[in-house]
């Protein structure tokens, strides 16, 4: 029987709220596994990775299997796809501001590490919770949701919930990693 894993996002989209429900859905016995991944200090936690390339060369340093470090990137592909889109530049030539910090990379390697972990056959999700407002980051005050995030939503055809609540509930990191895993959505 093929399982099957739901992720409620109605609410919360964002990388700590999908991590949670990530590891809550691991067995017991494979979380370790997650820990040891986003653990990892051959990415350091404080490094500002400016690039693409700079991303997933650090994620080779990882200790992640091979399988998880390859989610990553792609994850990552889908995020640098949405800045070059939003600035209008080859992927490239993109250049990652918060989503390039070592943290934030390896969190999405212990997702992709959680992934591999729990198997499903299938992802599905309730609608995802964007939030609302303004949020400020390196290029400026922004509306909710940023333009990645908004690219990425557009692209991958991410239905949104309704009401939207207030703050930034979906990141461009966590829209490319619904993008990346979620099949369909309630």
């Amino acid at each position: 029987m093929e399982s099957t894993l739901y992720l409620d996002l109605s609410t919360d989209a964002t990388r700590k709220s999908i991590f949670g429900q990530l590891v809550a859905a691991t067995p017991e016995q494979r979380r370790g596994n997650i820990g040891v991944v986003v653990g990892d200090d051959s990415i350091p936690a404080k490094v500002h990775l400016h690039d693409l390339a700079d991303v997933e060369r650090a994620i080779g340093t990882s200790v992640a299997s091979d399988w998880t470090k390859e989610e990553a990137k792609q994850v990552y592909r889908i995020l640098a796809q949405a800045e070059a889109q939003v600035h209008g530049c080859a992927i490239e030539e993109t250049h990652f501001h918060e989503v390039g910090l070592g943290m934030t990379v390896r969190e999405i390697l212990g997702m992709c590490a959680a992934i591999e972990q729990i198997g499903p056959g299938k992802v599905i999700a309730s609608r995802v919770q964007v939030g609302s407002g303004k949020i400020e980051c390196a290029h400026g005050v922004l509306d909710i949701p940023a333009p990645a995030t908004a690219a990425i939503l557009e692209r991958y055809r991410i239905p949104l919930a309704e009401p939207r609540l207030e703050g930034e509930l979906c990141t461009p990191t966590s829209a490319a990693f619904i993008a990346r895993y979620v099949e369909e959505y309630q």
